[in-house]
């Protein structure tokens, strides 16, 4: 098992992040791009003491980016997790 501290980056919190946290008791994670599901559940698990219900990941494309020259280049591409927990269980942000 990895270091879960290796695995998650950080937590986003987002307008859409929270609606989905009230709502549905989801958390949105940036993760390393190499973790798979049961790492990244493993690592929640861990880390925040929750029980992880579901895990979806995608992978968030790197924009477009211009500097003031010509010269043009790429944000860094990033996984996100979106981690759903048992109900009842919370992750303090604070």
């Amino acid at each position: 098992m990895k270091n879960p501290y290796d695995v998650i980056k950080t937590v986003r919190v987002t307008e859409k992040g929270t609606e989905q946290t009230t709502k549905f008791n989801q958390y949105q994670v940036v993760v390393d791009k190499h973790a798979n599901k049961l790492d990244i559940k493993h690592a929640v698990e861990h880390a925040f003491k929750v029980k992880v219900v579901r895990v979806n990941t995608m992978r968030v494309r790197g924009k477009a980016r211009r500097q003031r020259t010509l010269q043009a280049g790429y944000s860094a591409a990033w996984k996100k997790a979106v981690v759903t927990l048992k109900q009842g269980e919370k992750i303090e942000l604070t």
